[in-house]
């Protein structure tokens, strides 16, 4: 060492800790590198990151590769800047010591510390960078890797740790929603709403949009046909339920243009009502929705009866009432049903109806009632005060106050809603 002049020596150690730095930023970058941007690349044919796959699918033998040589590299910056201390200052314990300590500010500094923040802040550029080097002294150290994770896979057999391997990363339901929530100006803002609601149906049922059972717009065959056409001419829906006494004796689904041709061709009657009925199409209660709007598809439906274990008749569900989920309200609200003024007027208050949806309420004024429960404002109320209100009263909820404004038939018939401010 004595026979190399200074600067080669001061060389030698500046290279070993570039070396350093560069194996602390290659393990830095490779682990911190996207595996879904890595897999785009590698999609779009980029030869780099086909190499950075190929390394990342072994990811043992890439951290032996690293580990290795970061340590040997570290033990000879160790090694030489000792030699060099004795060499110009003696063996002497205060000199060691100094020297220890000036070492280990290089080696945090210069190998470690700045490397690795490099490579976590430039991962994709770094790692595709660094790939063919690894790559190289990956299949360089072979025999020593081999060696190394003999020992390495004893362990974790003996711990009982399952190796990672090569499985590839995949992303649940909720990191894709993260990464939806985090995506910034890539992905516009009604794109973005859109997926979002994607991911939402997941966790909806029939039940979170049907349409309840009394709300049902029906026809009652047992009516007089005057009552009938009354109806119809007055109907808001171009198909209706057809039941006989019950609206649980469903007896079809008539499709309204469909008379017509009947009422021009003479006066209507019962049976010709009956002639143009669909048979229903009944749907389990708790069906996911997302599996129903592929039913839907696949049997030519638009339309469905809910029924649950017993038969019994639970509410309607539409076409149109999944895709709303999705895309917003594009339709517009039925009347009589209590949602078109669904609104916070100017002094923040709103009466709605009391069979109004949970999710609409939330949708429209901006609210966290809780949905886990009861699928109606009506159900809300009923299971909090667990009775029937005999009269005007007031509960409080997230974000607002409920005031019972009249009670009905067993069940809360107009409600006013007074927002509050967030706690």
């Amino acid at each position: 060492m004595e026979h190399l002049p200074l600067w080669a020596q001061i060389g030698a150690l500046v290279a070993l800790l570039l070396i350093s730095g560069f194996f602390s930023m290659a393990e830095t970058a490779m682990m911190a590198l996207s595996r879904i941007r890595l897999r785009h690349l590698v999609r779009q044919g980029s030869v780099a990151a086909k190499r950075t796959q190929g390394l990342l699918d072994r990811t043992d033998r890439l951290l032996s590769v690293i580990l290795i040589g970061n340590a040997f590299a570290n033990a000879a910056i160790t090694a030489l800047f000792t030699a060099l201390t004795l060499l110009y200052f003696g063996n002497h314990h205060w000199n060691l010591a100094i020297a220890t300590v000036v070492i280990a500010f290089a080696i945090l500094v210069f190998s470690e510390v700045t490397p690795k923040v490099l490579g976590a802040s430039y991962p994709e550029p770094l790692a595709l960078l660094s790939s063919s080097i690894l790559k190289f002294l990956s299949w360089l150290a072979t025999p020593v890797v081999w060696f190394v994770n003999l020992f390495v896979h004893a362990i974790l057999w003996g711990l009982r740790v399952p190796e990672a391997g090569a499985r590839a990363s995949s992303l649940t339901s909720d990191e894709m929603r993260t990464a939806v929530l985090e995506s910034g100006s890539f992905i516009r803002g009604k794109h973005r709403t859109l997926l979002l609601n994607v991911f939402d149906l997941e966790q909806l049922t029939v039940d979170d949009v049907m349409a309840p059972r009394a709300a049902i717009e029906a026809l009652d065959l047992e009516q007089p046909i005057s009552a009938l056409i009354d109806q119809l001419t007055s109907c808001y829906h171009n198909k209706l339920v057809v039941y006989e006494g019950d609206i649980s004796r469903v007896q079809g689904v008539l499709h309204v243009r469909k008379l017509l041709a009947v009422l021009s061709a003479g006066p209507l009657t019962h049976e010709a009502i009956r002639e143009l009925l669909a048979a229903p199409y009944y749907i389990p209660t708790g069906t996911p929705l997302l599996q129903q709007l592929q039913m839907f598809q696949e049997n030519r439906q638009r339309l469905g009866l809910v029924v649950d274990e017993y038969g019994e008749l639970e509410g309607l569900v539409t076409v149109d009432d999944i895709v709303e989920e999705i895309v917003g309200e594009f339709t517009t609200p039925a009347p009589g049903t209590g949602q078109s003024g669904v609104r916070w007027g100017p002094s923040g208050q709103t009466v709605v109806d009391g069979a109004v949806p949970l999710r609409l309420l939330n949708r429209r004024l901006g609210l966290m009632l809780p949905l886990d429960g009861p699928k109606t404002l009506n159900g809300l109320i009923l299971e909090r005060l667990e009775q029937i209100p005999d009269g005007p009263c007031c509960l409080r909820l997230p974000g607002c106050v409920i005031e019972i404004v009249q009670v009905q038939d067993q069940s809360v018939r107009s409600v006013r809603l007074i927002r509050t401010a967030p706690a």
